[in-house]
């Protein structure tokens, strides 16, 4: 990761309002490390407090002084701009991922995401792999071209994307045959873990559920395989439309 350690640098991060994926608090650390709780409260960055050993192993032995902060590779985006940059488009489309905590997956979404014309990508603040240098990395430079919004809560940011016009879609074994469903006009397509899939939440607030037909013993597709399945789908109808 892109990390900053000890509690001067850390606090000149967060007054600099650099991005912060997370930040890691040792355990009791005491009163010292007040201002930077409150900064990071302030930002709604996400805080996780963990044993010292962790943050021994996560410097490798340098002094840290009880708090590291996980930069990210480039600036977030707030929701609201990312939905006008789509519907400012012609074929509005937007991505949004479901507990994808794999950085290699999340980098090879973006890329995919990127390729078929998408505006940008949504992922929640927790539970999810951020925008690190592994995922800079697999997504072969598509970080730096396609906003991230990063949200608290995926399912209120759902209702609001249906608001503005979008059709929700999710891609989910239980859905229908992908080919045989209507994908175009302003899309928003989720996609879920190979684990879990799509939270019930989100899944029940879905306009279209569509699994994609597989042949063979292995009954799904890794994560970013399926996205970028859906995605060049929804590019072929858009061509077929035109």
């Amino acid at each position: 990761m892109n990390q900053v350690e000890g509690r001067n640098p850390v606090l000149e991060t967060l007054r600099a309002k650099a991005p912060i994926n997370k930040l890691f608090v040792q355990k009791q650390a005491g009163g010292g490390i007040r201002q930077i709780f409150k900064l990071a409260r302030q930002q709604g960055v996400v805080v996780v407090e963990v044993e010292k050993v962790t943050l021994d192993k996560m410097c490798e032995g340098r002094p840290h002084q009880g708090v590291v902060a996980d930069v990210a590779v480039e600036s977030y985006v707030e929701f609201e701009d990312l939905v006008a940059k789509a519907l400012a488009e012609p074929r509005p489309l937007l991505v949004m991922l479901d507990h994808i905590e794999d950085p290699h997956n999340l980098g090879a979404i973006l890329r995919s995401a990127l390729a078929a014309g998408a505006q940008g990508v949504i992922i929640p603040k927790r539970r999810s792999a951020a925008l690190s240098p592994t995922v800079a990395k697999v997504s072969a430079g598509a970080v730096m071209h396609l906003p991230v919004a990063r949200v608290a809560n995926l399912a209120q940011h759902v209702a609001r994307l249906k608001d503005a016009g979008f059709t929700v879609v999710g891609a989910e074994a239980s859905g229908k045959v992908l080919y045989d469903v209507k994908l175009t006009g302003p899309l928003a397509l989720i996609v879920g873990s190979e684990d879990d899939g799509i939270s019930r939440l989100l899944r029940e607030n879905c306009d279209e559920l569509v699994a994609i037909p597989a042949m063979g013993p292995i009954g799904s597709l890794n994560a970013s395989v399926a996205a970028g399945v859906v995605l060049f789908e929804i590019v072929r109808q858009h061509r077929v439309q035109q």
